[in-house]
């Protein structure tokens, strides 16, 4: 299999320095793709210096973007993507590639807790594997983690549905999931990042978060996020209804209000699936 890397990078001259010659070491004959996304050290030069084909972005579109534009690069038939901070160690790709070998779609290196980057971090990847588990119905050890191997070809499937911004990962974890494209996960062990700047902000980016949750929902299967709405504003009405009819003897406004949202809720989930449905056929019918 001929494999090609890519690697978003911004402002990570100083892990390139250290993640590159031990790539090649690894892989000594794969593609690597550098993309710098805007940045404004020697990011570039250090990748091109290190013998990687770097693609440069005139300013920052975001960790997404640059994932997509290694993938529409990459000549590969399997993509492995990874950070340039230092955090994954190339060794481990071969663990990745041979689950790939064994017939699976995406191999995602599945951190452990003491790999999150904070307490914090570590509680919402937890509730977001949780919930990615509920969706979709199989185990999910680590939705965020941004190493992983796939199959070119069909992760290009999910291009225009993959965010500019952060959580590529999310997204491209329920896509191959929801089109029945086999995934595993690989327990592998990560470093403490090279460099002290990190692109996360917590209030910014931790409101960002909460969105993906809903997003998982949405993606995948919309229904198991609507019909429990529904159910739960139709109980509020009947609810309320049962309480005024006891001690008023009438059916108020907003005893109507609650079970209109039950059934307007429900409907918008139904239409919802269909849209979702129709998002993940593909051309050829399939």
């Amino acid at each position: 299999m001929h494999v090609s890397v890519v690697i978003p990078a911004k402002n990570e001259a100083e892990g390139l320095r250290g993640t590159l010659p031990a790539l090649r070491q690894a892989l000594p004959g794969a593609e690597i793709i550098v993309v710098d996304d805007g940045s404004t050290d020697d990011t570039a030069a250090v990748a091109t210096g290190l013998g990687a084909k770097v693609l440069s972005s005139p300013y920052s579109m975001g960790n997404g973007a640059a994932i997509k534009r290694g993938a529409r690069a990459a000549s590969g038939e399997i993509i492995v993507f990874m950070d340039a901070d230092g955090q994954h160690d190339p060794a481990h790709i071969r663990l990745l590639l041979e689950r790939l070998e064994a017939g699976y779609d995406m191999v995602v290196g599945a951190r452990s807790s003491a790999g999150q980057a904070s307490v914090g971090r570590g509680a919402a990847n937890a509730l977001y594997n949780r919930l990615a588990s509920w969706m979709t119905g199989h185990k999910i050890q680590d939705l965020t983690s941004g190493f992983r191997a796939v199959r070119a070809a069909k992760f290009r499937e999910f291009l225009h549905l993959l965010p500019n911004g952060f959580s590529y990962p999310t997204t491209s974890t329920m896509a191959f999931f929801r089109s029945a494209y086999p995934v595993t996960y690989v327990p592998v062990e990560v470093a403490r990042r090279v460099g002290t700047q990190s692109h996360i902000r917590p209030l910014r980016d931790g409101i960002r978060f909460l969105l993906i949750i809903f997003k998982i929902a949405t993606l995948y299967s919309p229904l198991k996020l609507f019909a429990p709405a529904s159910l739960g504003f139709a109980a509020l009405g009947l609810g309320h209804y049962s309480w005024t009819y006891v001690t008023q003897g009438r059916f108020t406004n907003m005893s109507v209000l609650l079970l209109s949202a039950a059934v307007i809720v429900f409907l918008i989930g139904l239409v919802s699936e269909q849209i979702t449905s129709l998002t993940y056929t593909r051309a050829d019918g399939s």
